[in-house]
C-alpha cells in the first residue's frame, strides 16, 4: 500500500515523497534518502523501500529540493540542507505517529543518514547502500562548470537529461562536508553494503566508512551488483539484507 504525501523542507518548499505501508502491522519504520539527484522513483529507492515494506518495515521514500515532485529548487539544497531535510522527513513521520527508528540511504543518501541519525529522535539503526566516506566526490560530477559556478555564482549544470542550476553556496557547503566525525560519533548499530565491483563509488568508501565507524558494525558485500542496483533482484537482495539485520533494532521507538 502506499500513499502519497508533502512535508516541508528544511528551506521552506513542499518535498513530495511516498509513504510505502505494510499490509501487515509494522515491524517499524524508516526514512530512505536517495542518491545525489536520482530522486525517489530511482531503483534503488523505490524498489528497496517496497520490499522493506513488504517484510513490515514501513517506509517513507521522498524527492530533495527541486527534484522529481519536489518543489523549489535543486541549487538551494547542498548537503548540509539534504541533512536538515532527512531530520524534517522524520519529523513528519513522528507526528503522523509512525517514529523513525530506521535510516536508509544510498550513495549520497548514504552520506546523508550517517550524518542525520544523531540528529533524529529514536532513530536506532543506520543502513547504507554503496555510499561514499567523501561527500565533496561529487564534484567530479559537475567539474566542467564548477569554475564558471565559483566566478559568477551559478550555471546550469545537465546530468541524466534535466537541468540543474548549481550554485556557488552548493559547491562549497558540499566542499566543507565531513563525514569522518560523523562517522566515529555515530554510536549506534551501523550496516555498510557495498559491491566490490561498484565503478561509481568504490569499495575503498565502503572499507574507510566500517573501519571509522565503532561497534555495532556489519558489512555485506553485494558482489554481482551494479551502484544503481539496477540489475534484475540486486535491490531486493539488498532490502531482504537490511530487514533481516535492523530486526533487532525495530519496535523501541514509543508509539
Amino acid at each position: 500500500m502506499i500513499e502519497k504525501v508533502t512535508f516541508p523542507s528544511s528551506v521552506g518548499p513542499l518535498l513530495a515523497g511516498v509513504l510505502e505501508i505494510p499490509e501487515t502491522p509494522a515491524r517499524g519504520w524508516g526514512v530512505f534518502a536517495h542518491g545525489f539527484t536520482l530522486g525517489k522513483d530511482s531503483p534503488a529507492a523505490a524498489r528497496i523501500c517496497r520490499r522493506l515494506a513488504r517484510e513490515g518495515i514501513g517506509m517513507l521514500r521522498y524527492d530533495n529540493l527541486g527534484l522529481g515532485d519536489s518543489e523549489g529548487d535543486w541549487g538551494d539544497g547542498s548537503f548540509t540542507v539534504k541533512i536538515a531535510d532527512t531530520v524534517q522527513a522524520a519529523k513528519f513521520m513522528a507526528e503522523r505517529g509512525t517514529p523513525v527508528e530506521l535510516l536508509v540511504g544510498h550513495s549520497w543518501g548514504g552520506a546523508t543518514v550517517i550524518a542525520a541519525a544523531r540528529e533524529v529522535p529514536g532513530v536506532q539503526a543506520v543502513a547504507t547502500v554503496g555510499a561514499p566516506v567523501d561527500p565533496s566526490r561529487v564534484e567530479r560530477h559537475y567539474d566542467a562548470v564548477v569554475e564558471r559556478v565559483l566566478a559568477e555564482g551559478s550555471a546550469e549544470w545537465f546530468i541524466g537529461g534535466k537541468a540543474l542550476t548549481l550554485k556557488r553556496s552548493f559547491v562549497e557547503d558540499v566542499r566543507g562536508a565531513d563525514l569522518r566525525d560523523r562517522i566515529s560519533e555515530l554510536r549506534m548499530p551501523l550496516l555498510v553494503m557495498h559491491s566490490p565491483t561498484d565503478n561509481t563509488v568504490g569499495i575503498e568508501n565502503a572499507s574507510e566508512i566500517f573501519r571509522i565507524a565503532r561497534h555495532p558494525r556489519s558489512f555485506v558485500s553485494l558482489e554481482g551488483s551494479n551502484h544503481f542496483l539496477t540489475g534484475q533482484g540486486q535491490a531486493d537482495r539488498a532490502a531482504r539484507i537490511i530487514s533481516a539485520w535492523a530486526d533487532p533494532y525495530l519496535g523501541k521507538a514509543p508509539a
